[in-house]
């Protein structure tokens, strides 16, 4: 039986909202933690995310999506995370260890 889309979704958000502050995580990570493949993931917080900390959700290799790259990486140099080349170090500040 397939899950109710608003529950998926709620269930996203409330993963996203335990990244703590300063830390990222991917799209991957967020969908092993709630049972969902990452573009799933990123279809609820493209949709619904605004009042959860979605910029701190990045790809894989540690980059930011590229319709919101500016604003993410602003957001997230706000809370201390550095990037390089557009990119974050996953090794260094990423969540769950």
């Amino acid at each position: 039986m397939a899950q109710d889309a608003v529950d998926v979704d709620e269930a996203v958000f409330d993963a996203v909202e335990r990244i703590p502050r300063g830390r990222v995580s991917t799209y991957g990570a967020i969908g092993r933690l709630v049972g969902i493949g990452p573009r799933r993931v990123a279809r609820a917080l493209s949709s619904g995310g605004a009042a959860v900390p979605w910029y701190r959700v990045l790809r894989a290799d540690g980059s930011a999506a590229e319709p919101v790259r500016a604003r993410q990486l602003e957001l997230l140099a706000g809370e201390g995370v550095p990037s390089r080349n557009g990119k974050v170090d996953l090794a260094a500040v990423g969540w769950p260890d």
